[in-house]
């Protein structure tokens, strides 16, 4: 018999008003019902607990239990019992037993009783296979099997999305549907990243000083109701120091997702490591570190560089031009020496610029030259600025 949680009763409550003409024959008889709740009798739960009626459903993730009991229908004593409880799954065959020692003897009209549990990990068919072997009083040995067998299913539906940001964050957005037909509370739904990277959860609000969920005091998922989890990954600094780590397919880290139903029964899955493509910057990476959000029309304003030689093994030897548009206007010497760049290092540039036109304006214009290969690159719509009148501003 597989061991589950009750349910709370409930009852359809029938009423009228008093002028009707039962009167208040209806009321008076969920009063005296003695499965409603005294004082609400017109609440459809009730203080009774309902014993399970049937097998149910099992989920991924939750623990399996089951009560096994061998009973000596006969009228002689038996000897040397043996019980072996297995579960077959579509992978793997495991021994639940508790105990693979042999009882000396079973009376008659007596039970040996056993429960066992196991955490579901795979879905589909399984198979709880239970084999009893005995010795009878003349020394015949017996042995009988049963099958039950039962299917898993999948509780979660579990889809994640990746945006690279251009300062090597990832946020990572992880989408889960209730797909059973009762509601969940979600217990945890965390990131465990791996070895290269930090997380931060993006799932809280500040309010007033305090930590609140974003998605309220309680959290229910609903049956076929979908949540959203972001999630912001930042490498390490060791890793974030050499260009070349982080490159092609890299792993993440893996979700795990704590939930409770009936009656706070657990339920957990994790899973598999997350990997997504790193962007390919190519050999040499030119990145923002600062940038003014608005800007005065036609005045010098900042903005700082990271260039990175994403080589392993070549050193570079380059040169920074610096080319106007119609828009941006660059400050400073073009075709200067930046000097070598050693593999899987990079260096910070300063360069000043200001814009000749209003409105939504694209950073361009640069290009580097490694003299070594005679290899340019270059640099378009690194950024955008927004620059205004200066009497705008002001105001």
């Amino acid at each position: 018999m597989r061991l589950t949680k009750p349910t709370l009763f409930t009852n359809i409550p029938v009423t009228c008003e008093e002028r009707d003409l039962p009167g208040n024959l209806f009321n008076q008889l969920m009063k005296d019902d003695p499965s409603t709740v005294k004082g609400a009798e017109t609440l459809m739960l009730g203080e009774m607990l309902t014993l399970p009626q049937n097998f149910g459903n099992i989920f991924l993730g939750e623990t399996f239990s089951s009560y096994i009991s061998v009973h000596n229908d006969s009228n002689q004593v038996v000897k040397d019992i043996l019980v072996k409880a297995d579960l077959q799954t579509s992978s793997q065959r495991l021994n639940l037993s508790a105990s693979s020692a042999a009882v000396a003897e079973l009376k008659p009209d007596c039970c040996i009783d056993d429960v066992i549990h196991h955490e579901v990990k795979e879905i589909g068919t399984h198979i709880l296979v239970c084999a009893v072997s005995y010795t009878t009083q003349t020394g015949e040995k017996m042995y009988f099997r049963k099958f039950f067998k039962f299917q898993v299913l999948k509780p979660l539906d579990v889809k994640t999305k990746f945006y690279n940001a251009e300062t090597d964050e990832v946020f990572l957005e992880a989408q889960i549907q209730n797909i059973t037909t009762s509601p969940m509370f979600m217990e945890k739904v965390s990131l465990e990243p791996s070895m290269m990277y930090n997380v931060a959860e993006l799932n809280t609000v500040d309010t007033a000083g305090e930590s609140e969920s974003t998605f309220g005091a309680r959290t229910y998922l609903q049956p076929m109701d979908t949540r959203q989890y972001l999630y912001c990954l930042k490498p390490k600094q060791e890793f974030a120091e050499k260009a070349g780590v982080i490159k092609g397919v890299t792993v993440i880290g893996k979700l795990d997702i704590v939930w409770k139903t009936n009656l706070g029964e657990r339920g957990r899955l994790q899973t598999s490591q997350l990997q997504r493509m790193a962007p390919g910057y190519g050999d040499v990476r030119l990145s923002l570190e600062t940038i003014p959000d608005t800007v005065n029309l036609e005045e010098p304003f900042d903005i700082t560089c990271k260039i990175t030689n994403c080589s392993s093994e070549r050193t570079m030897d380059l040169v920074l031009e610096m080319c106007n548009t119609n828009s941006i206007h660059w400050c400073g010497v073009s075709g200067r020496q930046l000097g070598k760049l050693h593999p899987s290092s990079s260096l910070h540039l300063a360069l000043t610029l200001l814009s000749s036109v209003q409105g939504l304006q694209s950073v361009s214009g640069l290009r580097l030259t490694d003299t070594f290969l005679k290899r340019t690159y270059e640099y378009d719509d690194i950024a955008q600025v927004c620059v205004v009148s200066s009497e705008i501003k002001q105001s």
